[in-house]
């Protein structure tokens, strides 16, 4: 799996997640992973969680940690497996950098306390499934009540660096694993 830390700021407004976005943007081709920190700014038409939709809800951040996975030959039980195999990542690699820090991962959202840290959504296209988990990096005019990156006192850029090595490792040791069985 192909991992990149994009240093320029963007917006993420929900167009990002489509099929061959980080070969578009990033000449990543395959399987990826990438980052990048900026806003959060969803608009109804780029919105992918139907419930979060017809619920009317805004989500929005003035800045997050993103990360967009691309996967291919997969369905969609397998890309929300491997959204919560993310989650779970990411509250495992916060909890190693401040062992005294109590979170608690629900499906696919991480919380301290009833403060949310994340959003995140799998999707699947007709050439690829694909995963956007946005971790807030400021607190600041959310919708909902939220921690941050910047309350845990962690960079962000730098923890992006872990998430992508560790989850482009699992990833690999998932495909490994898969190649080395004899059938039944």
């Amino acid at each position: 799996m192909k991992t990149k830390f994009i240093d320029q700021v963007t917006t993420y407004d929900g167009s990002q997640l489509r099929s061959l976005f980080a070969y578009q943007t990033q000449n990543l081709l395959g399987d990826s992973i990438i980052a990048w920190c900026g806003k959060c700014d969803i608009t109804n038409a780029n919105m992918k969680d139907g419930e979060d939709l017809f619920a009317g809800e805004k989500i929005y951040s003035e800045n997050m940690l993103h990360f967009i996975v691309e996967a291919f030959e997969v369905n969609l039980r397998t890309m929300v497996s491997l959204q919560r195999l993310l989650t779970s990542i990411i509250k495992d690699q916060l909890t190693e950098m401040k062992p005294d820090l109590v979170l608690r991962r629900d499906g696919d959202d991480i919380f301290m306390n009833d403060k949310k840290l994340n959003i995140s959504i799998a999707s699947i296209g007709p050439t690829s499934a694909m995963i956007h988990c946005g971790i807030n990096i400021s607190s600041h005019n959310t919708p909902v009540p939220t921690v941050s990156l910047e309350d845990l006192d962690i960079d962000a850029p730098e923890f992006a660096d872990k998430i992508l090595d560790a989850f482009s490792k699992e990833f690999e040791s998932i495909k490994t694993a898969c190649q080395k069985v004899f059938s039944l």
